[in-house]
């Protein structure tokens, strides 16, 4: 099976929003297939459903003055931060091709990472059942995952930290979790890595793992 592919590289939050949200709507009417986008944000912070202001650490009058924003949104999990050196998946998938099953869903997500992780890297991740969503480095969580679904078609997706600057996680409690921390790949190997090349190994694990083949795609000729 097919999946189309667009990168769109750094693009503002609500802009990725809405095609998201107009890709989903296509999915549902089954006008397009299963869609990756991989791309970055400025820096923002995301409350999910589950999501508490709490957890947000840093004064409103400093992320404004920083330029971040803030947005409420549909997807699972608490508060998240997407920035620069981060490549963001947002998954517009029907999951009846998925047997409807979300958790096996999730659980492949995490397999990308956890595959992508061991075979290039050598590194040791893994995921926790329960209330820990998310792949893990140690205690350390290199990959955040929030999901959202209507009438069977995903959206959002995940966060994997490649160059991301991690002071920024300084500004939340990353996933409302207070005993647990974030890491990055640039972080763990002590130098910065190849943000092209590490987009296209994310591309070719999430189709082995989803035994997909990938259709590159301008974002235009799917939604306009």
């Amino acid at each position: 099976m097919n999946i189309n592919f667009v990168r769109l590289g750094l693009t503002d939050y609500k802009v990725a929003l809405e095609i998201q949200e107009k890709l989903q709507l296509l999915r549902q009417q089954n006008k397009i297939e299963d869609t990756l986008i991989l791309l970055e944000h400025p820096p923002v912070i995301t409350l999910g459903r589950g999501g508490e202001y709490c957890n947000i650490l840093a004064s409103q009058k400093d992320l404004e003055n920083k330029g971040v924003k803030i947005y409420e949104v549909n997807r699972g999990g608490n508060v998240t931060y997407h920035g620069p050196g981060q490549i963001i998946g947002y998954i517009i998938m029907d999951l009846t091709g998925q047997n409807k099953d979300l958790t096996e869903f999730v659980r492949k997500i995490c397999e990308v990472f956890i595959q992508l992780l061991k075979i290039e890297y050598n590194i040791d991740a893994s995921r926790e059942r329960g209330k820990y969503t998310g792949v893990w480095v140690g205690n350390d969580k290199i990959t955040a995952i929030g999901i959202s679904v209507k009438h069977w078609v995903t959206m959002h997706g995940f966060a994997f930290n490649v160059n991301t600057q991690m002071e920024h996680f300084k500004w939340i409690n990353p996933c409302g979790l207070k005993d647990k921390g974030v890491t990055s790949l640039q972080q763990i190997l002590g130098v910065k890595q190849n943000f092209n090349i590490l987009n296209e190994k994310v591309l070719e694990y999430f189709c082995k793992v989803f035994n997909l083949e990938p259709v590159r795609k301008d974002i235009n000729s799917l939604i306009y």
